[in-house]
């Protein structure tokens, strides 16, 4: 019997990228080059469990898991689903898995939804009156009978998401594999989607989710990988990352100018540790976020330098530390740059 769901150890992709050169009519590309995408990293999943992979785009997430469901050899490591290597048996592991793949066309849309809920059953060996039926539950439980018959191309995005989701779960795996579920879809959409996704967990399966959402992350995950450059940089509970900034709060600011030169004078005062920001279109405002890791004693002295610069505080606030806290922490910088 697994101990674990998926273990992985030792993980690495790497690519290979042909470099051009020559002259503009006579190309030549004898000269290669590697890019790491997954670099040695090691994880185990639960029986059970959301676990969630936490990351910027470009990141190595897709890379890791389309390697877990078989779709890409790893340069080296290995990967075990169940107690199966993938390596050795790549068909007994897909027959453990439900996979929903970021901006793949995992269904066909010029099927409607039930003749993709068909298709994929029979795929699965499953037909009959016991196909018919996992069918009519999968397009009511996503709510989806009542445009069954439309093609998947008339769909929305949450639909097209949903049918996607139906199709994953057709042949009852024990674990589900997430890739960034949620981007593209509206908040009502992605809310009704996170739901789904906890109570797969409910149903006593794995899910295995990658999201660039902090919020989302936090929401769902029992534990959280965060990797970045292709390398696993913290593993924890979303409230143990949260807890190891110890005393570090965040002070949000509003302001209506910013200029580096008064980022440089902030970074000298003793205990700021990290400073972000962004300008609002919307507001014409520039939003600012600074770590500092001794409370809230230096706020006074941070607020009386912006002010100094003839600055407007139009609104100011301290929040306790968030993942978002914790990736600039660890890398220096945002989740989204």
């Amino acid at each position: 019997m697994a101990n674990y769901a998926i273990e992985v150890k030792n993980l690495k992709k790497e690519f290979e990228i042909k470099k051009k050169r020559g002259h503009l009519w006579k190309k030549d590309y004898r000269e290669k080059e590697s890019f790491v995408a997954v670099d040695n990293i090691s994880f185990n999943v639960n029986k059970g469990e959301i676990f969630g992979f936490l990351g910027p785009n470009g990141a190595g997430k897709t890379t890791t898991i389309k390697m877990i469901s078989t779709l890409l050899m790893p340069t080296s490591g290995s990967i075990i689903v169940n107690g199966i290597n993938s390596q050795d048996k790549p068909i007994d592991v897909l027959k453990n898995l439900g996979t929903v793949l970021a901006g793949e066309r995992s269904i066909y849309w010029k099927l409607s939804g039930r003749e993709n809920l068909e298709y994929f059953a029979a795929m699965n060996g499953i037909t009959g009156k016991i196909a018919k039926e996992r069918i009519d539950y999968s397009l009511k439980r996503f709510s989806l009978e009542k445009r069954s018959d439309e093609t998947v191309e008339k769909y929305s995005t949450g639909m097209k998401q949903r049918i996607a989701l139906a199709k994953a779960l057709i042949s009852n795996p024990q674990i589900v594999i997430l890739d960034e579920p949620t981007s593209g879809l509206d908040p009502q959409s992605a809310r009704n989607l996170r739901e789904i996704i906890l109570e797969i967990k409910a149903e006593g399966r794995t899910v295995l989710l990658t999201t660039h959402y902090m919020e989302e992350a936090d929401q769902l995950s029992d534990r959280i990988a965060i990797i970045d450059h292709g390398k696993i940089i913290a593993l924890d509970t979303p409230e143990n990352l949260k807890r190891g900034l110890n005393k570090t709060n965040s002070l949000i600011l509003e302001l209506n100018h910013w200029d580096e030169i008064i980022a440089s004078k902030l970074k000298n005062i003793q205990h700021v540790e990290n400073i972000n920001n962004k300008f609002n279109d919307s507001t014409q405002t520039w939003e600012i976020k600074i770590h500092i890791s001794n409370g809230n004693e230096i706020v006074s002295s941070i607020i009386s330098n912006i002010v100094s610069y003839n600055i407007k505080i139009i609104n100011f606030r301290v929040d306790e530390p968030t993942l978002e806290d914790v990736f600039i922490n660890l890398t220096g910088k945002s989740l989204r740059e």
